[in-house]
C-alpha cells in the first residue's frame, strides 16, 4: 500500500491569482500556502508558535492581499449596501468601518467582511473567503438601483501587535494616533495613495493599510513598511489562528458558512442584526423568524484534553473533530489549537442547544483519540476587547477607548 503523503505540495502556476504582495512576501521564506478568494495566501513562515509570540510582544506584517475588495458606488450605493447587510448603516459615519455579515434570503452568512465607508455613497467590502463580488453584481442586476459594483485595484496589508503604533507613527506621522478603533484615514506615502484603518484579525492593537494601485505599488509599499519596521523589530508572519481563536474571532468556511446564521454563532446582537431598522435587508424576514423561534444549535467555546492540537494553520486540523456525548455523536469542533498562554487546547464546537451550557462534559475525537472536553465561555482572553480598543497615546500610557 502506498504511504500517504501527509504534507503534499501546492503547485504554483498562472491559473491561480497572486496577491499584489506575492513576490514580496515569498522572499521571507513562506513554508505553507493555502487558497483564499481564489488566490495564494501565505499561512506561516516556519514556526506558527514563534509567530504567535512575535505578534503578542512586538510588531508583525501580514500579506492579506487576498482580502479582495468589493467597491460599491453610485447614487444608490448607500441604499444598495444597506440591503446587503443586517447592520443599520445610518449609524456608520463616513470614515468609519463596521464588521458586518452579508446574509442570504434564508438568513445564512455568505460573508463577514469589514465594511469601510469612504463617502456618502462609496463603500468597500473587505472580504472573507467567498464570491461576494458576483453575489452583489447579481443582486444589483435589474434591481432598479443606480449602482456600480467593481473589484478595485486595492490590496491590504496588516501591521499588528503592541508595537504596531510605533511603525505606523514613523510611516504616517502623529495623526495615526488620532484614528479610533474601527475608523480610517486616507494618506499619501511616497507617491502611494492608501487608506489606513484601525482594524485587524488579532484582537491586538493593529492597523490595515489598503493600497490603491496595488498591482503597481505592492512591492514598493511592502518595502516601505519593512524599512519603517526595522528599528522596532518587525517580523513577517502569516495570519495567527492561535490568537484569533483565543480572541473569539470566527473564520468563514469552518466556524460559519452559508448554512449557519448569526444567532447560531452567538452574534445575533441587536446592533449586528438590526431587525428594527427601516431598511429591508436580504434575509430580514428569515432572521425575524429564526429569532422568534430560537435556534436548535449553537457555536460554543470548548477546552479539549490530550496532547497539543497544534496551531490550526500548520495543517494539523485537516477536518472537523467529531464531538460525542454518552457515546453518541452530537456535533463537531470547527476550529481548535493549543494556546501557549493558557497551556491548554481550546476551540469552538457547534452543538445542540441543550448541550451549550457552560460546564457540559463531552468527548472529542482528536488525532490522538477521544479526549475529554468541556464547554466554556468564549472569547478565552480579553472578552471586552480592551487591547485592540486602547487609545494610542504619544509618549503616555495607553488607556481604554469605548469607540467601536
Amino acid at each position: 500500500m502506498t504511504e500517504i503523503n501527509e504534507h503534499p505540495g501546492v503547485m504554483l502556476y498562472s491559473r491561480i491569482r497572486r496577491s499584489p504582495y506575492f513576490y514580496a512576501s515569498r522572499r521571507h521564506g513562506v513554508q505553507l500556502y493555502s487558497f483564499y478568494n481564489h488566490m495564494y495566501h501565505p499561512r506561516h513562515y516556519g514556526d506558527p508558535v514563534q509567530e504567535y509570540w512575535q505578534l503578542l510582544n512586538g510588531v508583525t506584517l501580514w500579506d492579506v492581499g487576498v482580502e479582495r475588495q468589493v467597491e460599491i458606488t453610485g447614487p444608490d450605493a448607500f441604499t444598495f449596501t444597506n440591503m446587503l447587510v443586517p447592520r443599520d448603516l445610518t449609524k456608520c459615519e463616513v470614515g468609519q468601518c463596521k464588521y458586518v455579515f452579508v446574509t442570504s434570503p434564508e438568513g445564512g452568512i455568505l460573508n463577514d467582511p469589514v465594511l469601510l465607508r469612504l463617502g456618502e455613497n462609496h463603500f468597500w467590502l473587505s472580504l472573507a473567503d467567498s464570491d461576494i463580488l458576483l453575489w452583489a453584481q447579481g443582486v444589483a442586476y435589474k434591481s432598479g438601483l443606480d449602482v456600480t459594483i467593481t473589484e478595485p485595484d486595492v490590496g491590504p496589508v496588516q501591521v499588528q501587535g503592541p508595537k504596531s503604533k510605533d511603525v505606523m507613527l514613523d510611516l504616517f506621522g502623529e495623526s495615526i494616533a488620532d484614528i479610533p478603533y474601527y475608523f480610517m484615514r486616507e494618506y499619501e506615502l511616497d507617491g502611494m495613495n492608501v487608506v489606513v484603518s484601525r482594524t485587524g484579525y488579532t484582537a491586538e492593537l493593529g492597523y490595515e493599510i489598503y493600497l490603491k494601485n496595488a498591482s503597481r505599488d505592492g512591492v514598493k509599499l511592502w518595502d516601505a513598511v519593512l524599512e519603517a519596521g526595522k528599528p522596532h523589530g518587525l517580523t513577517v508572519i502569516g495570519p495567527c489562528h492561535i490568537k484569533r481563536i483565543e480572541a473569539g474571532i470566527l473564520a468563514l468556511g469552518c466556524d460559519m458558512w452559508f448554512d449557519t446564521n448569526p444567532y447560531e454563532v452567538g452574534m445575533g446582537y441587536e446592533w449586528m442584526v438590526d431587525l428594527d431598522q427601516k431598511a429591508d435587508f436580504i434575509g430580514k424576514e428569515a432572521l425575524k423568524r429564526i429569532k422568534a423561534k430560537g435556534v436548535s444549535r449553537k457555536l460554543v467555546g470548548v477546552e479539549i484534553g490530550g496532547p497539543g492540537l497544534g496551531s490550526y494553520n500548520d495543517g494539523a486540523m485537516i477536518d472537523y473533530f467529531s464531538v460525542f456525548r454518552n457515546g453518541k455523536p452530537v456535533g463537531r469542533v470547527t476550529s481548535a489549537c493549543y494556546s501557549p498562554r493558557l497551556k491548554k487546547n481550546i476551540g469552538y464546537a457547534m452543538l445542540p442547544i441543550e448541550l451549550a451550557e457552560f460546564g457540559t462534559e463531552l468527548k472529542v475525537e482528536t488525532p490522538s483519540g477521544k479526549q475529554p472536553a468541556v464547554v466554556v465561555r468564549k472569547p478565552f482572553i480579553d472578552p471586552a476587547k480592551e487591547t485592540p480598543k486602547q487609545k494610542v497615546a504619544l509618549g503616555a500610557a495607553a488607556e481604554t477607548s469605548n469607540v467601536g
